[in-house]
């Protein structure tokens, strides 16, 4: 069973990776007002879902509590995060303020998951 949560958190890993970097990578272009969200942002949002419920139902199902403020907490924060970059996906432009809160949001969500005990 280790293996099997070693990889969902290393496939949870990339899928921040992806978010955060398509983030990143495109900050010189928010400030010029011609960011957009990109295929691998999507796709790294809901790599970022798929493998975090998965690992919650793993560490539940070996009977350890989940704290369940944190994980309803990082869950609201992504499923935002999810909708504004699905919604807006197909957008040549997106608004500066707007691909900045995806941004933030995700950090938040990384700084949750690492500080929060």
């Amino acid at each position: 069973m280790d293996v099997l949560i070693n990889v969902f958190v290393g496939l949870h890993i990339i899928g921040i990776a992806s978010l955060l970097g398509g983030f990143l990578t495109q900050m010189k272009s928010m400030g010029a007002g011609t960011a957009r969200f990109t295929p691998a942002m999507l796709h790294g949002a809901l790599i970022m879902l798929i493998t975090g419920v998965a690992l919650v139902g793993i560490h539940q199902a070996e009977g350890h509590t989940v704290n369940n403020l944190k994980i309803g907490i990082k869950l609201a924060i992504l499923v935002v995060i999810l909708g504004l970059v699905y919604v807006k996906r197909d957008e040549e432009r997106v608004e500066k303020s707007l691909f900045g809160s995806v941004g933030a949001l995700t950090t938040a969500n990384i700084f949750i998951a690492v500080l929060w005990t």
